[in-house]
């Protein structure tokens, strides 16, 4: 079979529904028809994206359009990443658009405008994943925030256009940073390349990233990382996502959360393996050490402080995010397995829990945790999947998260940062109490008085089960085809490593340099 064409059905059949859509007339339209093009998009993408997934993994790198598409075994993990919440969100807007539509909170032109943009969303977030072309990279990061601009201000409330006005003005001026790195990058590979038309695609740079300019190299990674950082929300450039997350729809946060931020990440993480070619590993750990102290640092405290349900998660993003970023820079094979690991963990609870967030503000009308009382009583499946989602965003056992965490600890141990684990531990004690007290306050404490005792409809319930039995599938077994997708991600990530060759385990390496201490004593004695 030719995976190639796959791919490119995988990236037009968001557009084509998209298209579809909008050529429709909303007010005559029914919006079963609208949520039938929904479905159907959302059903190709999660069939031909972990199709690509499993056949990239199972065989080689895949390439198409002359180049300008690339899927390797690292695009293809956050690609399954998409091809998994993308259709489970997109499942659980059905009930919740209709609650609204009930509502009177939306009209037949913004539910309209609302399927619209959730098929540009998806399909800008595969590009990015798939790109090969840096600059189409950077354009794909700004289609995101074009394409969820409309979907965060769909309310058309005063709070939704301001955060969609803020969303849009921080992210396209953080991404310009991005831009500049991305042309200085290019700029440098077409001096040092035979054929400059080749200085625009990542996988002809990456073999000659030895001979870049080491000064530009270490701008343009500086750049790219507060550029694309921005989009990641990572400290300092985070603002606009608390009022984003807020203010969306809770599957476009779930979405936003669960997904663009880490489609962002990955491409920090390429020019990230560029500068490690270049300058060695030292330059780039240290950048992403820093934004990610300063993002879990700042968020924890933010995350105990909202009383907001929606803005809480929010900052829980920008903190695990901020993790991530710690992971690539205490770097090392267990440190990279660690950051790829806690990518997939968080993506799966947070999607999780945005949308049992949904599913509250559907039974109490509220997103104030003051007044967000006895979930367990009135809402008996929702207040488990809250109280399982909360221990699992948590970092408790056995859910996905606690493995990610642990094996960042160890990283950092094995790296003899003792100072970063430290930090970070008191950041995460202060997460758990924030999220212990949710649990406490809105799950257990008394319902308000005259709610029935009647849960959201069945068809929002099934996306978090089955994301729930995602997360604890994970916490307790990496299943074997995942467990070597991540080995083989890794790989990519510590390419820029002589003792870490794309073939060599990677899981074996984690351990050696989990065992090295005690190797070297037995040695000697």
């Amino acid at each position: 079979m030719d995976y190639s064409i796959l791919l490119i059905c995988l990236l037009g059949c968001p557009v084509v529904a998209a298209a579809a859509m909008a050529l429709l007339p909303a007010k005559a339209t029914p919006r079963g028809l609208f949520e039938a093009i929904h479905v159907l998009s959302l059903a190709v993408v999660a069939v031909s994206g972990l199709w690509l997934v499993a056949s990239v993994f199972a065989g080689s790198d895949l390439f198409a359009l002359g180049g300008w598409f690339h899927l390797d075994g690292l695009g293809a993990l956050f690609l399954g990443l998409i091809a998994v919440i993308a259709p489970a969100t997109g499942l659980y807007s059905l009930p919740y658009v209709a609650h609204d539509v009930a509502d009177g909170k939306l009209g037949p032109s913004q539910v309209k405008q609302y399927y619209v943009f959730f098929s540009l969303f998806v399909f800008s977030m595969i590009l990015a994943v798939t790109s090969n072309n840096i600059i189409m990279m950077w354009v794909s990061v700004e289609a995101t925030t074009l394409s969820t601009v409309f979907l965060v201000g769909v309310y058309r409330t005063k709070l939704a256009l301001e955060a969609a006005w803020k969303y849009v003005i921080v992210c396209t001026a953080g991404v310009a940073f991005g831009l500049f790195g991305t042309l200085l990058v290019y700029a440098n590979a077409a001096d040092v390349m035979a054929d400059a038309h080749q200085a625009v695609f990542w996988t002809s740079i990456l073999p000659m990233a030895p001979a870049l300019d080491h000064s530009l190299t270490m701008i343009a990674f500086v750049f790219a990382a507060i550029g694309f950082g921005t989009k990641a929300g990572l400290f300092p450039m985070h603002t606009w996502l608390p009022d984003a997350h807020s203010e969306a729809p809770s599957p476009v946060s779930a979405l936003l959360s669960g997904v663009l931020l880490k489609c962002a990440l990955l491409i920090v993480l390429r020019f990230y393996i560029l500068a490690a070619a270049n300058v060695g590993a030292g330059f780039p750990q240290l950048v992403m050490v820093i934004l990610g102290v300063l993002s879990v640092g700042y968020a924890a405290f933010e995350v105990y402080r909202q009383r907001d349900i929606k803005r809480k998660l929010a900052y829980s993003s920008c903190e695990n995010v901020g993790l991530i970023a710690v992971c690539f820079g205490i770097g090392g094979p267990l440190g990279i397995i660690a950051g790829l690991v806690h990518c997939i963990a968080h993506g799966l609870t947070k999607a999780l829990m945005f949308c049992v967030a949904g599913n509250v503000m559907m039974k109490y009308h509220t997103r104030d945790l003051e007044k967000i009382k006895g979930i367990l009583a009135v809402a008996p499946v929702t207040g488990v999947l809250f109280v399982a989602g909360c221990l699992a965003l948590a970092g408790f056992p056995p859910f996905a998260m606690f493995v990610s965490e642990m094996a960042m600890i160890l990283a950092g141990i094995a790296a003899d940062a003792l100072w970063l684990v430290a930090l970070v531990l008191v950041a995460l004690v202060v997460v758990i109490m924030a999220l212990v007290t949710m649990i406490t306050g809105s799950a257990l404490g008394r319902a308000p008085e005259g709610m029935a005792r009647k849960d959201v409809p069945a068809l929002a319930l099934v996306p978090e089960c089955v994301l729930l039995a995602l997360v604890v599938l994970l916490g307790v077994a990496l299943p074997g085809p995942l467990f070597g997708s991540i080995e083989r991600a890794g790989a990519i990530v510590m390419s820029y490593e002589d003792e870490y060759p794309a073939s060599e385990n990677l899981f074996e390496g984690a351990l050696a340099a989990l065992a090295g201490d005690e190797v070297e004593e037995e040695v000697s004695e």
